[in-house]
């Protein structure tokens, strides 16, 4: 799990999220895998909107114009002009327009041309989303989003609504369309998305269960050429997806040094050295009905599929360790943070692998190469560095094995980033971030994330 996830790694990979991205002003992808159920990705909670990310950059940390960069789009920058609301109506609204203009292009179309403003005025170096946010209660939030693209001829639209139960997030969510990507970073539009997802938001907790009901019309259309078979998930049709997990963490080493008096830690929730493991088992139960129902068949796996419909059940299992050294208070070095977790996605495939190997080695046979690969868990690592004051430099990235090549441990989707932590908001920080595999780079504020 990687820094464009919207929150950090200690959720699980089976528990994806949703991605960041500056394919889109509002900057969010749904993640899916190949031939694999839609995943957990909706019950983020009430994150900061894109456009109110902007309006904090350029209110308190003066950046009048936002820049981001996408492979396709190139350089691009964002100005976000609030619209003015009624006194009455401030509090609990937010409504803004978010302008989007691109340099690279813009600067390509110069060439042979003889007035720069005539340029200026052509919309195709355009992009507008408006937003409009309402915060109904203090457990509920509507949020709309209109956006309008040159190089897209059917504007995005969107409506979530946030509701916050005592322990459970609710979120619900329709896209017209809805933005996608997959394992190998290609995105797709799905013309039209409805989705319903509640999770527990306590996921240290000993139980923790998902739910996601998902609902795609249309069919699946990619922005590239480059994979024109659409992921099965995304053709038409209903699915769900129901996970129960038990989790348990163990506390091998905390620091019981004091800190340094009338000095405030950077980050609050970055400021208490200590080395820490967690496990989770959990099992989760899939059901599709329609176009994108796919299950795939395993020895150990309990399945049942017809020509319109699938479903299964299986295990996972993922476990991690963190490190971190320093307080996070002095000028510099006072930090420095390590996580490494390994994810066992589907116990069927593990114990498929297994009883491969062991069949291979009890004839006195060199096992097979898939047969080694699916009993070797995927990693996901992470390090975190201060370098001066409030920055620090992060390094993100997957790690697996592939037997295939010649060196056999492949990292995937490495993303570095650059953090400067919002000291008088206790925990809040700007991220610039830049994934070499997507060819993407972003600049976000999180906040309480660690």
């Amino acid at each position: 799990m990687t820094m464009k996830k919207l929150r950090w790694a200690m959720d699980g990979e089976f528990w994806e999220l949703d991605l960041s991205t500056p394919a889109t002003l509002d900057g969010v992808a749904r993640p899916v895998g190949r031939g694999l159920p839609l995943p957990l990705g909706l019950s983020r909670g009430t994150r900061l909107s894109r456009p109110k990310q902007i309006d904090f950059l350029q209110r308190f940390m003066a950046a009048p114009l936002v820049p981001s960069f996408s492979d396709g789009l190139g350089l691009s920058l964002q100005r976000l002009l609030p619209l003015p609301l009624p006194s009455s109506a401030r509090d609990a609204c937010f409504t803004s327009l978010l302008g989007q203009f691109n340099v690279q292009q813009f600067a390509a179309s110069l060439k042979g041309s003889e007035s720069i403003w005539r340029q200026l005025s052509d919309p195709q170096f355009y992009a507008l989303n408006f937003c409009w946010e309402w915060l109904i209660t203090p457990q509920d939030t509507l949020l709309l989003t209109s956006e309008a693209h040159a190089h897209d001829k059917i504007p995005r639209k969107k409506a979530i609504l946030h509701h916050k139960f005592p322990n459970h997030n609710l979120t619900v969510e329709a896209s017209s369309p809805a933005l996608f990507v997959d394992d190998g970073g290609n995105y797709w539009d799905v013309p039209f998305t409805l989705a319903m997802d509640v999770a527990s938001i306590a996921p240290r907790s000993a139980t923790s269960c998902h739910f996601c009901i998902n609902h795609n019309a249309g069919s699946p259309r990619q922005r590239s050429l480059s994979s024109p078979i659409p992921p099965p998930t995304l053709l038409p049709g209903l699915s769900a997806k129901s996970a129960i997990s038990f989790n348990k963490n163990f506390h091998i080493w905390k620091s019981h040094a004091p800190k340094a008096r009338m000095v405030q830690p950077y980050d609050i929730l970055l400021s208490n050295p200590h080395v820490s493991a967690s496990a989770m088992l959990g099992t989760v139960v899939t059901a599709s009905l329609g176009e994108n129902s796919t299950s795939q068949d395993e020895p150990f796996k309990l399945c049942a599929k017809g020509a319109n419909y699938a479903a299964s059940a299986d295990l996972f299992a993922s476990a991690s360790l963190s490190a971190q050294l320093g307080n996070f208070q002095k000028p510099f070095l006072d930090l420095t943070r390590f996580h490494a977790r390994l994810d066992i996605p589907s116990a069927s495939k593990f114990l498929n692998g297994a009883s491969k190997v062991a069949q291979a080695l009890n004839n006195s046979q060199p096992p097979s190469v898939e047969a080694i690969q699916a009993i070797t868990p995927s990693a996901t690592l992470s390090f975190q560095q201060q370098m001066a004051g409030p920055f620090s430099l992060r390094i993100d990235s997957g790690v697996c094995v592939d037997m295939k090549k010649d060196w056999y441990l492949n990292v995937n989707d490495p993303v570095f980033a650059v953090e400067y932590a919002l000291h008088v908001l206790a925990s809040a920080k700007a991220v610039a971030w830049y994934s070499p595999k997507q060819r993407e780079f972003m600049i976000e504020l999180r906040f309480f994330e660690t």
